[in-house]
């Protein structure tokens, strides 16, 4: 058992700068956990403090039973795969892969020995004799994995290893990763800012903000099922629609029209933020319960689809603004009925913005 585990995990440069705040979760044996976030929400220096890199300034890091918050990098078995990939430009393909073994003396017979296997698992047969200098960015890093491969460490930490990929090969890497870790059977920790790369490779995502947890789950909770709305508009694209209004009765007024609160609302707020997913959105037809029109004015070609943003008529103040995605064969012309499903309604609290009532209104 290689379990990591995050107990109340705190970095503290100074008082004004606290980029992870009291971070705690665990990672089991096979599980592929993502640390998801905009630029300087935490997530590099977690890593960082996972390799040992950085020192907590208080909190635990555990691998198995070991408590190794503050053992040598060298010493913890993790193996580390950077943004820059990190490769010895002066050595082979052959020699990267072998260069960490060597460090920690592994017998001759063994290195060739893992050295096979790893380079046949990710197809670097032919290309052991060449330099850094003379391989393509995705053959870089599949080098980069390979040498983190070799070790078989406890624990693999990557840190943003695609973004250095053109739009396609990253594609084609980011299947090959989930499989090739997927066989490890050890903890996965994969930093990004890219919420497909997240929701794609992972069994777990931690959705990070300011240094705080917003959210850990399974990739579906997080985007059926969003702890607040800072999860909700950070994960998705296009971003949800996410709208603060006025709360008359059991309803929120969209422009001119009512839409029922639900049921695990009792108290109904003077305001309320309403989310719903372009993607949810659809051409009303006769029975559909929650209708809304407004004017187009965009509409963006997706190919498989047309995202389509139209103005709602508001009589209280200007017109609101909502997002579609829709077959690009539906002809719609300039105005536009839109049925908001409720089940795929979310709703959250003005002021602290967490979730009301779970996805769905039960109307």
């Amino acid at each position: 058992m290689s379990k990591l585990q995050l107990k109340n995990l705190n970095k503290t440069f100074s008082p004004k700068v606290v980029p992870v705040k009291d971070i705690s979760l665990t990672v089991d044996d096979g599980d592929f956990l993502s640390l998801l976030g905009p630029s300087g929400c935490g997530k590099s220096t977690i890593l960082r403090m996972i390799a040992g890199l950085e020192e907590p300034t208080r909190g635990q890091v555990l691998i198995g039973d070991r408590d190794v918050t503050y053992t040598r990098p060298g010493d913890r078995n993790v193996a580390m795969v950077f943004q820059s990939y990190a490769l010895y430009p002066h050595l082979t393909v052959y020699e990267n892969l072998c260069a960490g073994l060597k460090l920690k003396k592994t017998p001759v017979g063994e290195i060739q020995q893992r050295v096979t296997e790893v380079s046949e698992v990710l197809g670097l047969n032919e290309l052991m004799q060449r330099k850094p200098g003379k391989l393509s960015g995705g053959q870089r890093q599949r080098v980069a994995v390979g040498r983190a491969l070799v070790r078989r460490p406890d624990v693999f930490l990557l840190d943003e290893p695609l973004s250095n990929l053109d739009a396609l090969l990253r594609e084609h890497v980011r299947a090959d990763l989930k499989q090739i870790f997927a066989a490890q059977g050890v903890p996965v920790v994969y930093v990004t800012h890219d919420q497909t790369e997240a929701m794609t490779l992972s069994t777990q995502v931690a959705v990070l903000n300011d240094g705080y947890l917003q959210q850990l789950d399974a990739p579906e909770q997080i985007y059926n099922r969003p702890a607040n709305q800072f999860v909700a508009g950070f994960v998705g694209s296009p971003q949800m629609n996410l709208l603060t209004l006025p709360c008359q009765g059991h309803h929120a007024l969209l422009g001119d029209f009512k839409i029922p609160l639900p049921d695990r609302i009792p108290t109904v707020p003077a305001q309320i933020t309403l989310g719903i997913r372009p993607e949810h959105l659809h051409i009303a037809e006769p029975e559909d319960s929650i209708v809304v029109k407004g004017a187009i004015f965009l509409v963006e070609n997706l190919g498989m689809h047309n995202l389509i943003s139209f103005r709602v008529a508001n009589s209280q103040g200007d017109p609101i603004v909502l997002r579609a995605l829709l077959p690009p064969d539906v002809w719609m012309g300039r105005e536009l009925a839109i049925a908001i499903p409720p089940e795929l309604t979310h709703w959250f609290d003005v002021q602290s913005g967490d979730a009301l009532g779970g996805v769905g209104s039960g109307v």
